[in-house]
Parts: structure tokens; C-alpha cells; sequence
């Protein structure tokens, strides 16, 4: 989109009840419906690199039928998204659920393609094996680039009987191939037991910094946020998203729940208060429907991949401006 064009926005929900039509992401157009956005929201399908429970191949749809219940009006940040920047769904990646090497080929040549269009990504879930080249396509385009990590789990182990490709391993493998800033990488909210002690010592070698589910309740979000921000400075910026991040009383419909987490507010102050950062793509993953109660767990992703959204979109509206 132009700066000169005006972003089509989504459905009045004023003439056609929230609960009608079509369900993409806040009622968004789609990506063929408008050319090309700013922010693509797209997503991915794929759960096959999960080591316990299975179902967030279905999640990128269950965080679009809650988002049916945004708003255009972001008063956390006191921005229209969808009026400052184009932002639209981009429908689906398919993958073949069964190899997942093709797989995450796959999902690097779709993200280059979207990527290649000038867009942002806002990607939906899927299992956390996605985040793997969805890096190696913004670093493509951005060079190694800094990581905000929320998730209960490091996600920097080596190999789950074998398997390089896994959700338990996609940042280790970036910090391997050069892809992450090793001096702006966290983990937040991350929690319970571990295989061995072992396992944080690899991953402060990785150059990981951590911020517990405790710190966060200790010390709050927004000394939190303000940490993060000092610890990213300008660098290009990935914030990747697992849902369990929060606690299962936030998000029961997840694969790999753990006890002593965040709260939704805690995760979505957070997010706001990095809103100054160069956020260049974004994704939320692991939200499984099926262990899910009253949408309770793709709520909290929508609102989640809203805030994400209206940072891309403020920062895109701010740059044309100048």
C-alpha cells in the first residue's frame, strides 16, 4: 500500500453482527482482496514437531474466531491498526503434516514471498517448530536480528530422540546459523522443571538472558518491559510467542501446560510497553483448541497478536510520515 491510499479495514461490525461471515483475523480483508498489506496475518497449520500434546495445527483458526471480537480502536495504545497501516489475512501456509524438513522449507519460502512484498508477518500458530524459518526469512531481509522469547520452555534444546526440527529446539538451531543478535536474545516467562541444570547453562552460552514468570510477578511489567527495551536498543526485532507463556488459568488449551505462569494482563503490558522497539515480524503459537475452555486460550492469543499488530502498524504509519 501507498502512503497515499486509504487501508481497508475491517467488516462495520455496526451493519453485520460479529458473529457473521467469514472468520478471518478481526474481520479482516483478505491478502488476494486487497493486493498487498503492511502486516500480513497468516497462518500455519502445523503441529508435527510436538512432544506432547498434539492440536495446535488448529490453532491459527481458533485465534481468528475469537478475534472476531476486536475492535478497530486500540485504547492500551491509543491507535486505529487497520487504519494506519494495511493490514490484512493472508490465509494459510500449507504443509505437508508429515516430513518436517519440507515443512519448514516450506514456510521459508512462503515467509520470503510475503516478506518480499514489503509486509510484516503476523503469524499464527502451529507449533513452535515454525519459529525456525520464519528467522531465517526475516534475516534474510533484516540480518541477524534481536528475540524476545515468551514461553514457559527454553526451546534451545539440541534434539528430541534425533529430531533437529522440533518445538523444543528452533532457537538453538537460529543461534547455530547465525541468525539471532546473540546480544539482544530473552526468554520471558519462562518456568518449571528442567532435565538438568545442564540445560540453563546451554542456554546462557547461547547468550540467552531470562526473566521468570516469578520475575514478572516480582517486579512487575513495566520495569520488566523497560529491561527488555534496554537490552534490545534499535536493533531489528522478532518477538515470538508461545501461549504458555501464560498460566494454564489463562491458557488451558496448549500443549505443553505448566503450573505458575503469567497472567494475560502481565503478557499484554508487557507488549505495550515495547511498542517504542523495531518490531519487524511477530508470530503466537501453540494454542491447541481442543484442551481449550470458552476460547479462553485463543482470546488471549487474538488479543495478544492485536497488540503485536498495532505496534507493526503505528511503526509503518510513523515511518511514512517523516
Amino acid at each position: 500500500m501507498s502512503g497515499n491510499e486509504t487501508p481497508r479495514g475491517p467488516v462495520d461490525s455496526s451493519r453485520v453482527p460479529r458473529y457473521a461471515g467469514p472468520a478471518t483475523f478481526a474481520r479482516l480483508p483478505r491478502l488476494d482482496e486487497v493486493g498487498r498489506a503492511d502486516v500480513a496475518v497468516v497462518g500455519v497449520p502445523f503441529d508435527s514437531g510436538v512432544s506432547y500434546r498434539p492440536g495446535a495445527r488448529f490453532g491459527g483458526n481458533a485465534i481468528r474466531e475469537a478475534s472476531r471480537l476486536l475492535r478497530p480502536y486500540n485504547p492500551a495504545q491509543d491507535a486505529s491498526p487497520f487504519a494506519l497501516a494495511q493490514v490484512a489475512d493472508g490465509g494459510d501456509i500449507a504443509v505437508n503434516p508429515f516430513n518436517i524438513h519440507e515443512a519448514v522449507e516450506t514456510i521459508e519460502a512462503a515467509a520470503d514471498d510475503l516478506l518480499g512484498t514489503g509486509a510484516r508477518l503476523m503469524t499464527l500458530g502451529g507449533d513452535h517448530t515454525i519459529a525456525l524459518p520464519l528467522l531465517r526469512s526475516v534475516a534474510k531481509k533484516h540480518g541477524p536480528v534481536a528475540l524476545l522469547h515468551f514461553d514457559a520452555h527454553l526451546d534451545t534444546w539440541d534434539t528430541y530422540f534425533g529430531a533437529e526440527y522440533t518445538h523444543g529446539t528452533p532457537f538453538r538451531r537460529a543461534v547455530e546459523e547465525g541468525i539471532l543478535d546473540t546480544e539482544a536474545l530473552s526468554h520471558v516467562g519462562t518456568r518449571g522443571p528442567l532435565y538438568g541444570k545442564q540445560d540453563l547453562t546451554d542456554d546462557e552460552k547461547l547468550g540467552f538472558g531470562i526473566v521468570t514468570s516469578a520475575d514478572v510477578y516480582r517486579r512487575g511489567a513495566d520495569e520488566v518491559a523497560d529491561q527488555l527495551r534496554q537490552r534490545i536498543g534499535d536493533r531489528p526485532l522478532y518477538i515470538s510467542i508461545d501461549i504458555d507463556c501464560l498460566d494454564p488459568a489463562h491458557a488451558p488449551g496448549t500443549g505443553t501446560p505448566e503450573a505458575g505462569g503469567m497472567t494475560s494482563r502481565e503478557l499484554l503490558e508487557i507488549l505495550r510497553g515495547l511498542a517504542s522497539c523495531n518490531l519487524v515480524s511477530a508470530d503466537v503459537v501453540e494454542v491447541a483448541p481442543a484442551y481449550d475452555h470458552a476460547e479462553i486460550t485463543s482470546v488471549a492469543a487474538s488479543h495478544t497478536a492485536y497488540e503485536l499488530t498495532t505496534i507493526m502498524s503505528r511503526q509503518i504509519a510513523e515511518a511514512r510520515a517523516k
